[in-house]
């Protein structure tokens, strides 16, 4: 990677080259190495994105690897799971990414993540468009549901989680650790 002084815009941030068994991130203006998941990651992303997919239907994409750009110029994050509104979806700039957080958030705990980067992706989620953002402990088997209004709710097996974003329904749990 190479080194760069100074705050980095997405703009600068794409014309860097991609490279090694890392990819990266634009955090607050710095470049941010993130570590490829584990399969047991992978595997509980596409449980979640197949189990969600039920409930959305028309409305909106159910997606796993979201790139968006919460703040316009010096953030590019990616969401392990995300849900966007269809219109949403439809306008963005296939050359760009999509502008503001998706309307739900997903973050899949691994062991690289800390508590301090779940809570400030959480917030720049929470403050920049989506409605719930959630922290899936697959250790703990259980997920973590915040909200805008500063409630967060933890479910554990055998409960079920309402699905607001999406309208309607529940998703059990134990289906995500399935």
């Amino acid at each position: 990677m190479a080194t760069t002084t100074g705050l980095v815009t997405v703009e600068q941030y794409r014309q860097l080259p991609e490279i090694g068994p890392f990819y990266y991130e634009l955090h607050h203006g710095e470049i941010v190495r993130v570590t490829r998941p584990k399969m047991k990651h992978a595997r509980i992303q596409r449980r979640l994105r197949i189990l969600l997919e039920v409930h959305v239907g028309e409305q909106g994409i159910v997606e796993i690897e979201v790139a968006f750009r919460a703040l316009p110029e010096y953030e590019l994050r990616v969401a392990d799971v995300a849900y966007v509104a269809r219109d949403r979806w439809e306008a963005v700039d296939p050359e760009d990414n999509l502008h503001g957080a998706p309307e739900l958030v997903i973050e899949i705990l691994s062991d690289s993540n800390t508590v301090s980067e779940i809570n400030t992706k959480e917030e720049l989620c929470l403050q920049n468009g989506s409605r719930e953002f959630w922290v899936v402990d697959a250790n703990l088997r259980l997920v973590k549901v915040s909200t805008r209004d500063g409630i967060t709710t933890t479910y554990r097996a055998g409960q079920e989680i309402p699905l607001r974003v999406l309208g309607d329904g529940v998703l059990k749990v134990d289906d995500v650790f399935s």
